[in-house]
């Protein structure tokens, strides 16, 4: 696998874990894996091969028990990416097209669908499908300069990756429209006066501010009981789909899923001993 993603990901264990296609990944140690994407020319833009690695990256995460948190970044300076590759879809007839959209909605889904909390760092642009990358995670870090917004009307299109139906989600059905109408852009200090990202922060010299402001989000994370948190990402994201009744169904259900735990007794005796917990994730 990694060698297959060798030109445009890594996926990266910091002394978390790493490895590499147009979109790769790397884990550290710690158990943070980041996914890095560097498809220099275009952009990041999500082309096919583009789209078909970070799959096949995505789909490795999912079943690795040693992730705890997941970072999506991108290599390429100023831009975290371009959203669809319209050099691409020139070329695509009305099927194609079709067909095209749809294996980017299926690759935010399954990004949404990862058990482990997820990060997108957003040091530069995150237009179209690259803003609905970084919606498809569960938070948002953003250096106060990046460019985000859902641009689709501008170009006789409307957001087909989840944006439309993601973003009024996180900042209400009134400001998506009038983002998503107008195909304006936002910086990341906007954002999170919004609600769209949880943290801005000011860029630095080496433009990977909000990179370290998520790998800080992410060891604050870590500490945390990894079944606890997934299970905590598994009822809120099931649950506000629902009604109250049958999102307290769900919450109880994952609660019942650490009861039987190692990590809720080690929990219970860590406090009791007053001392910190040491989770295992069993």
């Amino acid at each position: 696998l990694f060698q297959a993603l060798t030109q445009m990901f890594y996926l990266h264990f910091p002394p978390h874990r790493l490895k590499k296609v147009q979109a790769s990944s790397n884990l550290y140690s710690t158990g943070i894996m980041e996914v890095l994407m560097c498809r220099h020319k275009a952009l990041n833009a999500l082309g096919h091969v583009f789209v078909s690695q970070m799959q096949e990256v995505v789909s490795s995460l999912s079943s690795d028990s040693a992730v705890r948190v997941v970072i999506f970044r991108s290599l390429v300076p100023n831009v975290f990416c371009a959203g669809a590759d319209l050099k691409e879809r020139a070329l695509m007839d009305n099927t194609e097209s079709d067909l095209y959209v749809h294996g980017l909605r299926s690759l935010m889904t399954q990004i949404a669908l990862l058990p482990s909390p997820t990060i997108a760092a957003v040091d530069g642009a995150a237009l179209g499908g690259g803003l609905e990358l970084a919606l498809a995670c569960d938070l948002r870090t953003a250096a106060h300069s990046a460019q985000m917004g859902l641009i689709e009307t501008t170009r006789g299109l409307l957001p087909g990756a989840g944006g439309s139906q993601r973003l009024p989600r996180m900042v209400g059905i009134t400001q998506a429209k009038e983002l998503i109408f107008t195909g304006r852009r936002v910086s990341g200090q906007e954002a999170q006066e919004m609600g769209l990202v949880n943290r801005a922060v000011e860029q630095n010299q080496s433009g990977d501010a909000a990179y370290r402001e998520a790998l800080h989000l992410a060891r604050e994370i870590l500490p945390q009981a990894p079944i606890a948190v997934r299970m905590a990402k598994e009822a809120i994201n099931r649950g506000v789909e629902v009604d109250i009744s049958s999102a307290m169904a769900i919450e109880r259900i994952c609660y019942a899923r650490v009861i039987p735990t190692r990590d809720r007794q080690e929990g219970m005796a860590a406090f009791i001993e007053k001392r910190p917990p040491c989770y295992t994730g069993e």
